[in-house]
């Protein structure tokens, strides 16, 4: 299929040492789909997010195969820390995980690569030789996986939004972004006018003298300047139409001057005459 394509060609540019492993939606399912695993290898921490030795690298998971899915497949080799799917092999950086019920989530489409992490590394390698036995199942009677009008109505159901709930997230986050701004302007101050290492003073925008209130005066003169600018507009809107006047009779001349240069081109060429000498 175009899906198994498209993993083989991922798969190729990851590495060597891949088992395919045969998987199916259910057992109706006469074709089977292939997941490309490898143990994922990277330098001495460069990934923290998914350590060397107990994680598998998968590709070419179907868009109906979740984390739960996966999750559930590999248990039978051993205890499944985490699966982490993503649309394309990442960098290896540990990311901050999302606590956001309604915010920052994003959707998957097509097929995506997976990471499963293991509690042992003996797991792995229990995982790369799943792929001598028959297919495995990813949606069966106990766990099974919502396609069509009940996929519909579950992630209709999931997008409807519960105020309560939203309120006490964003209250939640508002606390928590106050707590860090009180923290940072305690730091500021604490650092204000303390000289570095190199002697040198931040200069911080609070630490300068702040403006004096506007008084009737300083009204007035605002006041007065404001209708100098509107006089100023309408002087420049008048020269502006004058401009206007004087372009088009600068026009009309060229178009004048470019007539009478056609006919005495003319001219010239009606008594051009052949001259030897």
């Amino acid at each position: 299929s175009a899906g198994n394509g498209a993993g083989t060609a991922a798969a190729s540019q990851s590495g060597a040492s891949l088992a395919a492993l045969a998987v199916k939606f259910a057992k109706r399912q006469r074709s089977p789909h292939c997941l490309l695993v490898k143990e994922h290898h990277v330098r001495e921490g460069a990934d923290t997010a998914h350590p060397p030795r107990r994680t598998l690298f998968v590709v070419n998971v179907p868009p109906y195969c979740g984390p739960d899915s996966l999750s559930r497949l590999f248990s039978r080799c051993g205890h499944v820390q985490s699966v982490d799917i993503c649309d394309k092999r990442g960098s290896g950086e540990k990311k901050d995980k999302l606590t956001s019920k309604f915010f920052n989530h994003k959707t998957l489409k097509g097929f995506q690569v997976a990471y499963v992490v293991f509690r042992k590394p003996a797991a792995v390698q229990a995982a790369k030789a799943l792929s001598q036995e028959g297919p495995l199942l990813i949606s069966t009677e106990s766990h099974p996986v919502k396609t069509g009008i009940s996929k519909w109505i579950a992630s209709y159901e999931a997008s409807i939004v519960d105020p309560k709930e939203l309120k006490a997230e964003v209250d939640a986050y508002m606390q928590d972004y106050d707590k860090k701004m009180a923290e940072e302007e305690a730091k500021e101050a604490k650092e204000q006018g303390v000289p570095d290492e190199e002697g040198w003073v931040k200069v911080t925008r609070k630490g300068r003298k702040p403006g004096l209130p506007r008084t009737e005066a300083a009204n007035l003169r605002v006041l007065e300047k404001e209708k100098q600018k509107r006089a100023r507009k309408e002087l420049l809107n008048f020269y502006a139409w004058q401009h206007r006047e004087v372009k088009r009779e600068h026009i009309a001349q060229l178009r004048k001057k470019f007539e009478e240069d056609k006919q005495r081109i003319a001219l010239m060429r009606a008594q051009r005459k052949f001259r030897p000498y």
